[in-house]
């Protein structure tokens, strides 16, 4: 099982490399990390089980964050729907690339956070509104997704990673708080 130990921090040289692309078909070690990073998603957002390991809370995890060079991504996107719990998104991506993106850019209100980074970093981080995300799945199969808002958010943030950028490379260093007219601010 996959801990807040597994999960290197900024400062580590992993965290700004450009991961290679992952081979299809899958190994049987390549899915099975993918299925550990699942796993420590869903540790992370159940309350005892995110005590009981002492787990920061995470909707997404790239596999460079455990020190692999691998274009692999896990997400979990919890619904806000009592009415429909089952999360908005839950995939594991092989070799992740954004095909497509609106014009429309947008952040969240209060800024993003990163399992990798162990301190406060404030200011809006832009990101397009929507994209259309092409990946290989767990069979090996070739998937289309098109997300918006909050799940586009959290896929941008993970991709980010595959290729050494972190989300504060984002933020207007002048001026954190400063944003365009257009940009759409996700509460």
């Amino acid at each position: 099982m996959l801990t807040m130990k597994d999960i290197i921090r900024e400062g580590n040289p992993t965290l700004r490399a450009v991961c290679d692309e992952v081979p299809v078909p899958l190994t049987a070690e390549d899915i099975q990390l993918g299925k550990d990073m699942l796993e420590f998603l869903h540790n992370s957002q159940d309350p005892e089980m995110a005590e009981k390991y002492e787990l920061r809370g995470g909707v997404g995890l790239a596999a460079p964050q455990l020190d692999i060079k691998k274009r692999i991504i896990a997400l979990l996107v919890p619904s806000n729907n009592p009415e429909k719990p089952e999360p908005i998104l839950e995939t594991v991506m092989y070799n992740p690339k954004i095909v497509s993106h609106s014009v429309q850019d947008a952040c969240l209100a209060d800024g993003e956070g990163c399992l990798s980074v162990d301190r406060e970093v404030p200011g809006y981080v832009v990101r397009h509104a929507r994209v259309t995300v092409t990946y290989t799945d767990m069979n090996g199969e070739t998937q289309k997704i098109r997300l918006k808002n909050y799940p586009a958010i959290v896929v941008q943030h993970e991709i980010d990673h595959l290729n050494g950028v972190m989300f504060y490379d984002h933020i207007n260093t002048k001026n954190p708080f400063s944003l365009d007219k257009d940009v759409l601010v996700l509460e």
